[in-house]
């Protein structure tokens, strides 16, 4: 676990370093029986190229956790998140080799407010493709 970081320290366009966060389809068929979410895209190339789908993608929602993953650990405190929203932009395909996919999540602190409180506009790739888009956090900070 990351210090907690401290309200006083952040600057409004304070740049978020990005981490990657490695996909792959063991780690979907791992995310399908926590979340219930077994629809065969997400982890049957057969079946997701007979939906016209270019390989495997990875759940929208298992996506959307890294961006969260991301902001809790560069907070320091889960519990730090009061409010989470992206859209979804693009999809993750994961292919069937050893590298899988790779989701970048980068971050900037856009607005400081008051109660200790930050919003954080957050962007993450995989590969060539954006893959959320108005990908936005509110953070309560020590």
């Amino acid at each position: 676990m990351t210090a907690t970081v401290k309200y006083d320290e952040i600057e409004v366009g304070l740049q978020i370093p990005a981490v990657d966060y490695p996909v792959r389809r063991v780690d979907l068929v791992m995310y399908a029986g926590a979340s219930g979410d077994f629809n065969a895209i997400h982890w049957n190339e057969r079946h997701a190229k007979a939906v016209g789908l270019p390989d495997v993608i990875a759940h929208g929602m298992f996506t959307m956790a890294q961006g969260g993953r991301f902001v809790t650990d560069w907070a320091g405190d889960p519990g730090a998140v009061l409010d989470y929203g992206v859209r979804f932009s693009s999809m993750v395909v994961v292919p069937d080799d050893d590298n899988g996919a790779v989701i970048s999540v980068s971050g900037v602190v856009e607005e400081k407010l008051d109660d200790n409180r930050v919003v954080i506009s957050l962007t993450a790739r995989s590969g060539d493709s954006r893959v959320l888009s108005k990908a936005r956090a509110t953070v309560r900070l020590a």
